[in-house]
């Protein structure tokens, strides 16, 4: 660049107005100024606005004579701050290096919980480049279904990776709110298949105890139920149990439950952004294709993967077909969906609550253990337990404008 070169950092600040970037920057392109950087930023009309820009040393003092005036003009405060050629080199240096996306979620999203996060974001080492909101403009007035989101990008080299993943997960429960750490790359700005569990996570129910309770055995399906999704019991065994307990339902109970299956906070308009946007989307499900092939239907996902429930005479007969769907098996399918689909693993998002989703929360690029229980939470890389199924959507990236697709 020469001994000539100057490179200047203007800071700009006050209200915003329209024009403004452009008067300022056609002082800049004036004096043929190369501009190395610019960033913008406005909260409640007021600008804080940053450039970056290389010149001459002869056209330095006029640009910034000029730059002082037209400030004074637009009523607006500059600050000029000169960087040096070494400076500039050590920070181009820095850059791609080892950037993350933390996601804070809820439906509040307080000042503690910001500052809990960025505390343990400076003891690793880390430095916040850029803070969005994700949602839109809170009201002040309290509102169960207010959601609050804001997504921090962070750069440098963590001292302990895990660390941060653990103490995050930790610090979501402690003050009840919910958070995502991913790493910045090429596959969390494309994510392309989805995955779901169904019962307790599409929809507010679990099936089984449903016929269970039609059946007449609610109370000794649901304790097997319980001790399965904590990870006490074997799946498969439990399942086999579970399912030997309705022999002789009617079928005609299997259509009743469909039709009032209660569906989780947010699933449709999740669903409808999903589709819209191209993403392909899956049931895996250790519950039974009766009733994923209805969701199917009803809400357009692209595949269903469950377990049949053996029919004779229109009555259940307490066995089931084919090879049960159990946590070994979701994480099977998870990776050929991806085959089908020819995405990367890392390009692949699953969501459940079970124990039985914890080989496919782990298999896939992005793990979402949603209203789960203690111990997949506890295992889990991210959470959501704060808000319904459309915190799915914010952890990947969309903003609040964004999601009102008609």
């Amino acid at each position: 660049m020469g001994e000539q070169t100057e490179i200047i950092l203007i800071n700009i600040t006050g209200d915003d107005k329209p024009g403004l970037t452009s008067a300022l920057t056609e002082i800049l392109a004036s004096y043929n100024a190369v501009i190395l950087d610019i960033g913008q930023a406005d909260i409640h009309h007021n600008l804080s606005l940053g450039i970056m820009f290389r010149t001459t040393q002869p056209n330095a003092g006029d640009i910034m004579k000029e730059l002082l005036f037209k400030a004074y003009e637009l009523d607006v405060h500059i600050r000029f701050t000169p960087v040096t050629i070494q400076e500039y080199n050590d920070w181009v240096n820095r850059q791609g290096k080892n950037r993350y996306i933390i996601t804070l979620l809820g439906r509040r999203v307080s000042a503690k919980h910001i500052a809990e996060v960025t505390k343990i974001i400076a003891e690793q080492n880390l430095n916040i480049d850029a803070i969005q909101r994700l949602t839109g403009r809170p009201s002040l007035e309290e509102d169960s279904t207010t959601k609050s989101c804001i997504e921090l990008s962070v750069r440098g080299t963590p001292k302990d990776k895990a660390s941060i993943q653990s103490s995050f997960m930790r610090l979501s429960t402690i003050l009840g709110f919910d958070i995502s750490f991913q790493e910045d790359n090429m596959y969390r700005r494309s994510r392309r298949l989805i995955c779901f569990d169904m019962d307790s996570t599409l929809i507010q129910t679990e099936v089984i105890d449903e016929l269970a309770e039609r059946a007449g055995v609610g109370s000794k399906v649901k304790a097997i139920t319980e001790s399965a999704m904590r990870g006490e019991i074997d799946f498969s065994e439990s399942f086999k149990q579970r399912v030997s307990l309705l022999k002789g339902l009617d079928v005609g109970v299997m259509e009743d439950i469909a039709k009032n299956l209660p569906y989780t906070e947010g699933l449709e308009r999740m669903m409808k952004v999903l589709k819209k946007m191209g993403y392909k989307t899956a049931i895996l499900s250790g519950g039974f294709t009766y009733f994923g092939n209805y969701l199917k239907e009803k809400l357009g996902f692209d595949y269903v993967y469950a377990n049949e429930l053996e029919i004779e005479d229109d009555k259940l007969t307490g066995n089931h077909l084919g090879e049960i769907v159990d946590g070994k098996r979701k994480a099977e399918l998870l990776k050929l969906l991806a085959q089908v689909e020819n995405v990367d693993i890392a390009q692949t998002v699953a969501v459940g609550d079970g124990a039985n989703d914890l080989p496919m929360l782990t298999t896939a690029g992005l793990g979402i253990a949603f209203h789960a229980k203690p111990k997949v939470k506890a295992n889990a890389s991210q959470s959501i337990s704060t808000i319904g199924l459309e915190g799915v959507l914010y952890f990947l990236g969309f903003k609040e404008s964004y999601l009102n697709i008609k």
